[in-house]
């Protein structure tokens, strides 16, 4: 079984992880004064163990044998930036006009892109990724959103099994393998890397932006 390598440092810690809010309308939906991390799954793919092994807490994100019950927008104040758990897509026992909720909460989450500095999605890494996935993978490169995909449950396979999935689902998703961070909320493996990514946005966020002058005062030179 894959273990931590507690050797690993982090370049972002977090202290303090609290709830802020849920939200069911885009006008309950907040407006963040820091960067803001999506983490978006399929149903039951372990996305309140993910959140709670970012936070070192046990019952920040409520967990449950049951999928499906994140119905929701829930959001949370990890100190150096915000993270937003969006309702898990793909479940099979809930009805036609739920799921079309659902994807409807998703869509109006995503309208606003401006908002969002990176999304963390979900994949179970002891399986192919569903049709669900792969939409949700055409979904983030059409609006062009800034992500990378954690794969959940590695504590559940060996650590050449790890490999050999990450290289697998990877090529599934036409992504590079340094676009996979494969985790495991049971054992904190992958907790490291995850935390330095989130470091990495949020350093990218706080640059300054350079401005053009010429097409800030709408100069047209001939």
């Amino acid at each position: 079984m894959v273990e931590f390598n507690g050797e690993k440092k982090a370049n972002l810690t977090v202290k303090n992880a609290t709830f802020i809010t849920s939200a069911a309308r885009p006008e309950q939906f907040i407006t963040p004064t820091k960067p803001m991390i999506a983490v978006c799954g399929k149903s039951n793919v372990g996305k309140s163990s993910f959140i709670n092994m970012l936070a070192n807490r046990k019952k920040l994100a409520k967990t449950s044998s049951e999928p499906g019950r994140t119905r929701l927008v829930n959001y949370f104040d990890f100190g150096e930036f915000i993270l937003a758990d969006l309702p898990g897509y793909g479940f099979a026992r809930v009805s036609k006009s739920e799921k079309i909720k659902w994807a409807k909460t998703l869509d109006n989450f995503f309208k606003d892109k401006e908002k969002i500095s990176h999304v963390f999605m979900l994949v179970d890494s002891r399986h192919d990724p569903t049709e669900d996935d792969l939409q949700m993978i055409e979904f983030l490169h059409y609006h062009m959103l800034p992500f990378t995909v954690v794969l959940t449950k590695a504590d559940k396979l060996s650590r050449m099994k790890v490999k050999e999935h990450v290289r697998a689902i990877a090529a599934d998703l036409y992504l590079g393998q340094e676009n996979l961070i494969a985790t495991s909320s049971e054992t904190g493996y992958g907790k490291v890397e995850v935390l330095n990514k989130i470091a990495d946005v949020i350093a990218l966020e706080n640059e300054p932006k350079y401005v053009d002058e010429d097409d800030e005062d709408g100069i047209d030179e001939e």
